[in-house]
């Protein structure tokens, strides 16, 4: 008979790219996943800062053109 676990947890979008061919290690390739939308929440202010950063340094790169 087959074994399996199965794992419900609510997770961050940006930290599932990628997490496919993680899991598929841990698994010897056996391993699946699905996603579904749950909810909005707001990011910490680190998340936040870096983003705000990195749209500045964009905007400024394109200016400089």
């Amino acid at each position: 008979a087959g074994s399996g676990v199965r794992v419900k947890a609510d997770v961050p979008l940006s930290e599932m790219f990628g997490y496919i061919g993680s899991l598929r290690t841990m698994t010897s390739g056996r391993g699946q996943f699905s996603m579904e939308f749950a909810h909005y929440t707001a990011c910490p202010n680190s998340v936040a800062d870096k983003v705000i950063a990195e749209e500045k340094e964009r905007q400024a790169a394109k200016a400089a053109k």
